[in-house]
Formats: C-alpha cells, sequence, structure tokens
C-alpha cells in the first residue's frame, strides 16, 4: 500500500468540497480559509532554517527567490504574481505576502506553475529536507501537483484589496465601500492603535455620520486608494485635509464578522480601546444582522479566539500494536490506564483539520493531530464513565507507520464526553478521503 500523508488526505477533502459547489470561489466560501490553511502547511511542511540567520524563513522567501524571466527573457506569469505580493503596502510580513500569493495564485491559476518552477530552482529546492518535505518527496508530489490542477481549473472571484490581516490571520473581515460627495468635514474622530486606523466615533450631524458609512471601532483601510496600513498618527488626517472638497472613496473594515460575532483577529485590539475609552460603545452597522447571543462556556469548556475549548483530564496513552481499528478500542483503554500514569488538565481544541492538546498551566502545547491520523474513537463502555479515547497512527511522519496509540482523556461529565466523542468522529469522517 503506498503511503499516505494526513495533510495531503485533508486537503483533498477540502479541495472536493470546494469542486462539489461547481460555482466560482468567492470569499464568503466556507471551505476556502480551510484549504488556503493547508496549502500553506504544505509549503512549510520540512522547509528548513538557515544556521546562521536571524530572519525566520518561510515559504514566501522561497518563491521570492524564483527567477523572475522565462527562456525568452520575458518576465514570466509567476514573476508577476511575487512582484504585486512584494509592492502590497498592506502587508508587513512574510506570512502576509505568502498568504496574498497563495491568494493572488488561485485567482489567476499559476498555483502549479509556482511548485514546478520551484522545483527547477536547485539552490530553493535543498531549503527543504529531503525527508520531511511533500515537494521532495515523489510519492506525495504527484498526488499533491493533480490536487494544485483540480484547483487551477476551478473559478476564484477574490477580494484581493481586503489583506490587511493576512499578517496575522486566514480569516478576512467584513469590508464595504463607501463613495462620499464633497463635503466640508467627514467628522470621523479617530484613534491609531497597532498600525491601524479606528474610528472611536462620528460626530451628530457630520456627514460619516449621516450617510452611516461606518460604527465604532470600525477600521479605516483607505482612502481614495491609499493605504492606512501601519500608519503614524495624523496620517489619515492629512490625507483627508488633502482631499477636502473632493469625493471620496473609503474602505472600511468591519469590527464584526459576517456571522454577527467580534471578528476574532481584533479582540486585543477592541479590549485595549475599550480600556481606553471605557464610554466606547461598539453598536452593529445598519447593514448587519445583531450578534446572536452566545452560550457562557461551562466550567468544564474556555473560548479560544472565538471557539469553544474543553477542558479536560489528560489520562496518558500506550502503544497497541499494528491496529487501530474500533474492535481494539475496549481492550486499549485498560492498557492506558494500567500504566498509572499521572493525569493533568489540558485544553481540548477540535479545530475544523484537526485537534490540538496543550497542557491548561505551562500553555505548551502537547501534541496535535490531523483527523486523518485519527483511525477510531469512542466512549469507554463502563456504567456512568466519562473516559473517551481515540487510536492515532503512532508515528504519522513516518512513511511506514509503526502502530498504533491509544490516547485516553477523562471528560467532566457524560454528556460532554458523548459531545466530544462526536466532534471528533465528525472531523475524521469528513476527511476519509485518501490520495
Amino acid at each position: 500500500m503506498a503511503p499516505k500523508d494526513p495533510l495531503l488526505g485533508t486537503l483533498k477533502v477540502c479541495v472536493m468540497n470546494l469542486k462539489s459547489d461547481d460555482v466560482t470561489v468567492t470569499d464568503r466560501n466556507p471551505h476556502l480559509g480551510s484549504c488556503c490553511e493547508l496549502l500553506e502547511l504544505v509549503l512549510r511542511k520540512g522547509l528548513q532554517q538557515p544556521v546562521l540567520s536571524l530572519v525566520h524563513r518561510d515559504y514566501w522567501h522561497c518563491f521570492e527567490q524564483l527567477p523572475i524571466q522565462d527562456p525568452c527573457g520575458r518576465l514570466s506569469t509567476v514573476s508577476l504574481v511575487v512582484e504585486q505580493a512584494r509592492v502590497c503596502r498592506k502587508l508587513l510580513s512574510a506570512q502576509g505576502r505568502g498568504r496574498y500569493l497563495l491568494r493572488l495564485a488561485l485567482s489567476r491559476k499559476t498555483l502549479p506553475q509556482f511548485v514546478t518552477h520551484l522545483l527547477h530552482t536547485p539552490r530553493v529546492v535543498e531549503w527543504y529536507s529531503p525527508t520531511l518535505s511533500i515537494l521532495r518527496n515523489e510519492e506525495f508530489l504527484e498526488p499533491f501537483m493533480s490536487l494544485l490542477l483540480v484547483l487551477s481549473n476551478m473559478e476564484f472571484k477574490l477580494d484581493m484589496e481586503n489583506c490587511s490581516f493576512l499578517d496575522e490571520s486566514w480569516l478576512l473581515p467584513v469590508c464595504e465601500i463607501y463613495e462620499v460627495v464633497p463635503c466640508r468635514e467627514v467628522g470621523l474622530v479617530l484613534r491609531y492603535l497597532s498600525g491601524r486606523v479606528f474610528i472611536l466615533e462620528l460626530t451628530p450631524g457630520c456627514q460619516a455620520h449621516v450617510d452611516k458609512i461606518a460604527c465604532p471601532g470600525d477600521i479605516i483601510d483607505e482612502i481614495n486608494g491609499t493605504s492606512l496600513r501601519n500608519s503614524k498618527n495624523g496620517q489619515a488626517g492629512v490625507i483627508l485635509s488633502r482631499l477636502k472638497g473632493c469625493p471620496l472613496t473609503i474602505r472600511v473594515l468591519r469590527w464584526r464578522a459576517h456571522d454577527g460575532t467580534v471578528y476574532r483577529p481584533l479582540l486585543k485590539l477592541l479590549r485595549a480601546l475599550r480600556t481606553e475609552n471605557p464610554s466606547l460603545q461598539l453598536c452593529p452597522p445598519s447593514s448587519l444582522q445583531p450578534a446572536p447571543k452566545v452560550p457562557s462556556p461551562s466550567p468544564s469548556q474556555c473560548f479560544k479566539e472565538g471557539r469553544i475549548v474543553y477542558i479536560v483530564q489528560f489520562l496518558g496513552k500506550a502503544n497497541i500494536g499494528m491496529f487501530g481499528g474500533k474492535e481494539v478500542l475496549q481492550h486499549a483503554v485498560p492498557q492506558v490506564l494500567q500504566k498509572n500514569q499521572p493525569s493533568k488538565e489540558v485544553l481540548l481544541d477540535l479545530k475544523e483539520t484537526h485537534l490540538t492538546c496543550t497542557d491548561s498551566s505551562s500553555k505548551q502545547v502537547l501534541f496535535e493531530h490531523h483527523y486523518p491520523e485519527i483511525s477510531c474513537v469512542g466512549r469507554y463502555s463502563q456504567p456512568d464513565y466519562t473516559v473517551f479515547a481515540f487510536c492515532v497512527a503512532d508515528s504519522p511522519e513516518t512513511p511506514q507507520s509503526t502502530g498504533f496509540c491509544c490516547v485516553a482523556f477523562k471528560a467532566s461529565n457524560i454528556k460532554e464526553c458523548e459531545d466530544l466523542v462526536c466532534r471528533i468522529a465528525t472531523g475524521f469522517k469528513h476527511t476519509e478521503w485518501f490520495v
């Protein structure tokens, strides 16, 4: 049997989900973010860091090293995309530029060309580990390129100007454009914080208040095409003064996401604004529905980046041999319990493509597993017992697995135990695809 990589298995699920819609893919597509995140993980896997350098190497550094001209001396399509990412003023980091490049390459159907150029540039390919990288593994490279070709045959219509938060997150804010007729004063009270221009207040009766172009807490991203990303105090006022009497086109980033909840990357900054300005009222814009009530987490749960994370006891793990099906789970859990490993309180974060287990006291990530690595999950069949476990490939990074490992936890109650089992099961059932 050919070896499988869990990243490729999960990526195939996302690509098939994108393709199943059979329509143009936009930023509102629920599978786009996961697909881009998985592409990023593949491009980072096995990327080695330079020994004598203070710069953390990312896949953006690989792409910007690709040849500028094609064999005929013309600027290549790849180089044009790289240059557009390089000169974008809204991006400050290699991570942001790499993410912008991936989105642009999807829109222009050039992602396979990027990887092909990279593979034919020896000094760049050598940055990847020959044992860990998917790009340098012939058995993994072929299915990866096949997925890229599927993506290149799809239609993407993405807002490339909405990129100011790619440095921090794949999750994009709600972005709206307003055109304001010439006026003497727009009437916005602004606050500069961490390179962003926040709206603190709208002067009653001013043009912005009458037209309802923004709300306190929103961000002015650009004015008449001039980006305000990483702007200094007073820069927006200078631009507005220069354009006094002229029509204005203002790009506004909403503090609320599409679902009405707070846009997660803004949580810390909005808290800082409220601390500085206790009177700040974050009212929902008229174009959005009021935020739904979010249930308060139970004592065994907490919030992390807008998601509910479960607080459970990690009981330990044990190697169970070469079989990891559901029929071995009831025999595997006692093996873990008999080892009498000291239990510890952990945070179990069940994300869309993988789960992460973090020590609640030290905040150290103990392990993470993509759902295709998990072979089964279930609750220990004892009366009123709250122990659950899953089996996972013991060494998923190696081409030949060395067996399976049973990982056991204890939930706070039976209902939460069942919820956790169902959520993990849903995760790996959605990724039962093999490349």
